[in-house]
């Protein structure tokens, strides 16, 4: 996996690479001066580039799928079937440093996981899923990223607990959801990250114990065997 590391103060400028034929590829664009930090943040840390090693050992991608880190200008993270690009946005980590009791260390996994979940949307296209609706896809795609994150990371548990925090947060800020937004609610889309870290690991985690997660266990098996008989043509030995 290659990355090319653009002009970003702090930052080493790197010679161009060409893109691979096929699999995860991190590309930087030079933020707008308001977003430096959270580049700088993204670049130090190097949250894309380790994300991406693991999903390019963990599936084998019949093309190429570009991860543009970029100032979106509010437009938001998101994956572009036409293009196979996912939009990696620096303004989005804004946002997450507002949120109260939200260090750097919080950030780091919300990048993760949320990196996790375009991947699942972009691996729903690469195998020609049905189309069961934009929320159904969604869901799926916040299933993924458990998926993955619990199966092939040891420390998954820990970022699927970070996002469900931050989630938390968010839904605290504003507890309207917006009827046009087709991801789960905030609150919804925390509690279905702690149910499959509760149904994965529950000697691990008897603090989440509680009588509405008593399905957990099969709802994660569910998730799991779902999620892996999808993606068999593409998982790697």
């Amino acid at each position: 996996m290659t990355a090319l590391l653009l002009a970003v103060p702090g930052c080493k400028i790197l010679p161009e690479e060409q893109p691979p034929e096929r699999g995860f590829w991190l590309h930087y664009e030079k933020p707008a001066p308001a977003d430096e930090l959270n580049a700088r943040f993204l670049q130090d840390r190097h949250l894309a580039e380790f994300t991406l090693t693991d999903l390019n050992a963990y599936v084998e991608l019949p093309h190429l799928v570009t991860v543009l880190a970029k100032s979106c200008h509010g437009e938001g993270s998101g994956y572009d079937p036409e293009t196979h690009r996912i939009q990696l946005c620096y303004d989005d980590l804004t946002e997450q440093r507002e949120l109260p009791a939200h260090d750097d260390e919080d950030l780091a996994e919300v990048v993760r996981e949320t990196l996790y979940h375009e991947a699942g949307h972009a691996l729903i296209d690469a195998l020609g899923l049905p189309d069961d609706g934009a929320r159904a896809e969604e869901d799926a795609a916040d299933r993924f990223a458990q998926v993955a994150l619990l199966l092939h990371d040891p420390e998954g548990d820990e970022t699927l607990l970070a996002a469900a925090r931050a989630y938390d947060l968010l839904a605290a800020a504003d507890p309207t959801p917006d009827p046009t937004d087709e991801h789960a609610p905030d609150a919804t889309r925390a509690q279905s990250h702690r149910c499959a870290v509760y149904g994965a690991f529950p000697a691990r985690h008897k603090n989440l114990a509680t009588p509405p997660r008593a399905d957990c266990a099969a709802t994660w098996t569910q998730t799991r065997d779902t999620w892996t008989d999808d993606l068999a043509p593409l998982l790697r030995d």
